[in-house]
């Protein structure tokens, strides 16, 4: 039971230093929380048990490298390792999410705003940074009407008002808005929902 006591840092220099039986204790450590993450995301566990494998292999490969800079984060370390394989596997089999039109907010109703856990927590916020990035390469008139409707939560008549254009031509920046980020996702294989 006196293992359990060891630091994570300390067992990842014991690692480094040749006691392989340090990576067995941070295995058994974090194994329950990384293979739930990512079953939880994944969604099948088969793909889950490969994807938590390839982590660890590519956790243990760093680490003999010593390419870990040990900063006491070691848990969201593997978590974000996860969560890009789990990324490279949508992103090679092509099963990328498409964005209807539906909806002006549709693109962004996608990301859950229901209580979450550190990892989707992580998740969302990558996403956000994501959407607003592409948001960037917009159109300035799409960009406009996007960041007054969503961030701004106006209504398309005050969008209206504020632009000095007409509804339909706030509500047609905002549709095409939609469409360019679409494009913009689907070009750059980002998931946005989870």
């Amino acid at each position: 039971m006196k293992n359990i006591r060891i630091k994570d840092q300390d067992l990842i220099r014991q690692f480094v230093a040749g006691k392989d039986s340090s990576s067995e204790i941070l295995l058994n450590r974090y194994k329950d929380r990384v293979f739930s993450y990512i079953v939880f995301t994944v969604k099948d566990e088969d793909l889950a048990n490969d994807i938590f494998q390839d982590t660890f292999i590519k956790v243990v490969k760093t680490l003999k490298k010593g390419k870990y800079n040990d900063e006491g984060k070691f848990l969201p370390w593997v978590m974000r390792i996860a969560h890009n394989l789990i990324i490279d596997y949508f992103r090679k089999t092509n099963r990328i999410p498409l964005v209807r039109d539906t909806e002006e907010n549709d693109l962004l109703n996608r990301i859950d705003s229901g209580d979450m856990n550190v990892e989707r927590g992580m998740i969302k916020g990558q996403i956000h940074r994501d959407v607003k990035e592409l948001i960037k390469f917009l159109p300035k008139e799409q960009k406009q009407v996007l960041i007054m409707r969503i961030y701004c939560e106006m209504s398309f008549k005050e969008i209206a008002e504020k632009s000095n254009v007409s509804i339909n031509t706030a509500l047609g920046r905002m549709r095409y808005a939609l469409i360019n980020l679409r494009k913009m996702i689907q070009e750059k294989e980002l998931i946005i929902n989870y």
